[in-house]
């Protein structure tokens, strides 16, 4: 998949950076780490009268009355009142918690690659699947490591080396949102400079979600391609992935939890670092030299996918002139190699190009649209659902498999062009599906 190789490629780049969140913590030690909910309800039993408050908080008959960090604001009271404190409770809770199974995949890249986590997790376990002494943790009062480290964790809602700053309470949270500090500078940073992967996390915290929003904005101004990725443990429907990509410009990754996650990241790893070393001088030449890609090149797959990952890395827009002009001549390169003899993979590559571009850029507006919308009539118009001589049925198989991937928006400017410009059928069935 595409996916797996672009953020492989930021791997190899050093651009990598994970926000993880109470799922991640479970997946690693067998659910032995606590939900967010769990922890509080286990809190309760450490005040004076444990069933009536647990009840109150989290009846069983119907939704809570609070929200997480208003009932852990209740609990705090409840605790002081025995002269416990709320924050070094859960400190001695979460430092017990170990890694545990099989976490061979994940420990396998965390221990050899460097990245970066933001995390709002209080543990210290990807401190510990990474090697502690290849890590800086970074918590808010303590200070600041100066020296480089192969991996930086920065936990934005404290951790167990400083209980008394974790965001735990609503007080905390009010504090947290409200106050402009190095972690929450850091955080809008890590957005615009590397690829993202959400392991774990929900967007359920409010300031997470105003800065990827504020990220968002950026992105479509500067023509820039997402670069978020969500990754579910279960399947997301569609209209759920067309909300995320419309407000965060999130792509997400299904029907895949982190162990399968990291096991298709390490096979993609190989052939990253192959691209990684000579893509960045190769790109330069072609926008700023007028270079050309070979046509050897751009016969291989992934070499599109490469094409892009480095116009990020050297922080050029899609949508500068000198881009454009070189992607259509990509794109025209390409098409010409569908006309050659036995070329049928290049039909297959065609159609996989285009629906990359279109699931992580919106291009109505864009002096991109054009092209784009031209080569996808030719692609369409020269697939076929059966085998058929003269057809590609495998570029019909990756509209059809990937048609949802698309960003909504071009979904429907497709949509229009082929009703417009094409009354063939097997076209008309994929972009008729919504």
């Amino acid at each position: 998949m595409s996916e797996f190789f672009e953020i492989a490629y930021s791997a190899v780049s050093n651009r990598l950076c994970f926000f993880t969140g109470t799922g991640f913590s479970k997946a690693v030690t067998e659910n032995a780490a606590p939900s967010w909910q769990g922890l509080l309800e286990s809190l309760c039993e450490k005040c004076e009268n444990p069933t009536a408050i647990k009840e109150s908080l989290f009846p069983t008959d119907s939704s809570n009355p609070l929200s997480l960090e208003e009932a852990a604001q209740v609990i705090s009271i409840e605790l002081l009142k025995n002269e416990n404190k709320i924050h070094e409770e859960i400190a001695g809770l979460i430092k017990a918690i170990e890694p545990k199974g099989d976490n061979s995949q994940i420990s396998d890249f965390l221990s050899k690659r460097s990245f970066r986590v933001v995390t709002t997790n209080y543990d210290k376990l990807i401190e510990k699947l990474a090697g502690d002494s290849d890590c800086h943790s970074l918590t808010p009062g303590l200070p600041i490591p100066r020296s480089q480290a192969r991996v930086k964790v920065y936990h934005v809602h404290g951790s167990v080396d400083a209980p008394e700053n974790m965001v735990v309470t609503s007080d905390d949270y009010f504090k947290f949102i409200n106050a402009e500090t190095y972690f929450s500078r850091k955080l809008s940073t890590v957005l615009h400079e590397n690829t993202v992967v959400i392991l774990g996390y929900s967007l359920g915290d409010t300031n997470l979600k105003a800065i990827i929003s504020d990220y968002k904005g950026f992105s479509r101004n500067h023509v820039i391609g997402s670069n978020i990725f969500l990754v579910s443990r279960s399947r997301v429907a569609q209209y759920i992935k067309d909300y995320y990509s419309h407000c965060y410009g999130i792509r997400v990754i299904d029907n895949t939890d982190v162990h399968e996650f990291f096991r298709k990241l390490n096979s993609a790893i190989p052939e990253a670092e192959k691209c990684a070393e000579s893509s960045v001088a190769n790109i330069r030449n072609v926008i700023f030299k007028s270079h050309s890609f070979t046509k050897e090149f751009l016969k291989v797959e992934n070499s599109f996918f490469e094409i892009v990952a480095s116009l990020a890395a050297i922080g050029i827009s899609i949508n500068d002139s000198r881009v454009v002009a070189a992607l259509g001549n990509i794109i025209d390169k390409k098409t010409e190699l569908t006309k050659e003899n036995n070329a049928w993979e290049q039909y297959e590559h065609l159609a996989r190009w285009l629906i990359y571009l279109a699931s992580i850029l919106e291009l109505k507006g864009t002096s991109i649209e054009g092209a784009f919308l031209t080569s996808t009539l030719r692609s369409m118009t020269t697939m076929r659902k059966e085998m058929y001589v003269g057809y590609s049925w495998h570029a019909y198989k990756s509209w059809s498999n990937r048609w949802d991937s698309i960003i909504s928006s071009n979904r429907f400017l497709i949509k229009k062009h082929i009703e417009a410009n094409t009354s063939w059928a097997d076209a008309l069935s994929i972009v008729h599906r919504g």
